[in-house]
């Protein structure tokens, strides 16, 4: 089934990449499409010629697989793009038993490249997607032509970590969609018509007629911990990766400092960073243009044969 980008509140996905220089040859639209892995059902968004290089894209934490669109968009005539909602996101399963923990995550990523028969494509991940990622990574590096992380590391920053957890314990059910339109603007910083075309896929309408996030409300849970994982693990899983990789950081991300960013690529062999301009945390939506030019830059580098 084709999913349509431009149904609904604000700016088409052509007219909003247009109007932010997102360079793109083809009006294409994502084919949705859903598989089994470890008996929940995943969703998942595919771009593109299926005999074209593969890219697998991993969305950050209450984001899901359009957070990718610009990218998919702009990348879609060259590769094959697949932009997976990941368990308690999206259109995909939420766990049964609220289990969101970094091993599961790590493992249904595993079914879902076994499932696909994934080989020699390139891994990208933002924040909870790139942990993830990369920890799947340090031991299936044979499987990837690259691996991009972005901003994220082994370390986070307790700002960005407070910030983002306030924002997640606001009351996450609203009156209308543009109660929470006018909550994104103010949280991003981007215009109405902006926030309003991709604003569609992250929340859902209830029965009752109130508007609620679109993934799992024990997520938002305060008690929640993050990963389990105490930073020195994450680090030896960093270590552990063997094929060419990308770092990028947006300049304004208050999660995600150049000192790590650094770290990170001393400690692999083959690893470029690249700090994107007019960027926080939420770097491939907050200037895709540039983040475009980074990355494009390094598959003509590092993965063009």
């Amino acid at each position: 089934m084709a999913s349509s980008p431009d149904v609904g509140h604000g700016l088409s996905l052509y007219d909003a990449a247009r109007q932010i220089g997102v360079p793109f040859t083809q009006e294409n639209r994502p084919t949705d499409k859903d598989i089994l892995v470890h008996g929940m059902n995943f969703h998942y968004l595919e771009w593109g010629d299926s005999a074209n290089p593969k890219i697998l894209m991993l969305h950050g934490n209450s984001q899901q697989s359009h957070s990718w669109d610009f990218i998919s968009l702009s990348l879609s005539d060259r590769y094959n793009v697949i932009a997976l909602d990941q368990r308690g996101h999206g259109d995909s399963d939420w766990a049964a038993a609220g289990d969101y923990s970094l091993e599961a995550q790590v493992g249904d990523l595993d079914g879902f490249v076994k499932a696909l028969a994934l080989e020699q494509f390139v891994l990208m991940g933002h924040s909870m997607g790139g942990r993830n990622s990369y920890v799947w990574a340090s031991n299936n590096s044979e499987l990837l032509r690259g691996l991009v992380i972005v901003d994220t590391g082994p370390e986070t920053q307790r700002g960005g970590r407070n910030r983002i957890k306030t924002f997640r314990e606001l009351p996450d059910e609203l009156n209308s969609f543009e109660e929470f339109s006018q909550r994104i603007q103010e949280y991003t910083g981007r215009t109405q018509e902006q926030v309003e075309g991709a604003l569609k896929y992250s929340i859902r309408q209830r029965q009752d007629g109130k508007w609620t996030w679109k993934y799992d409300k024990a997520m938002r849970d305060p008690s929640r911990q993050e990963t389990g994982w105490e930073p020195e693990q994450l680090w030896a899983s960093w270590s552990g990766i063997d094929c060419p990789t990308l770092v990028l950081r947006g300049d304004r991300s208050d999660l995600f400092d150049e000192q790590t960013m650094q770290k990170m690529q001393e400690s692999i062999g083959d690893c470029e960073t690249v700090t994107i301009a007019r960027a926080g945390h939420l770097v491939q939506g907050d200037n895709p243009a540039d983040f475009l030019t980074a990355v494009e830059a390094w598959f003509n580098k590092r993965l063009v044969q």
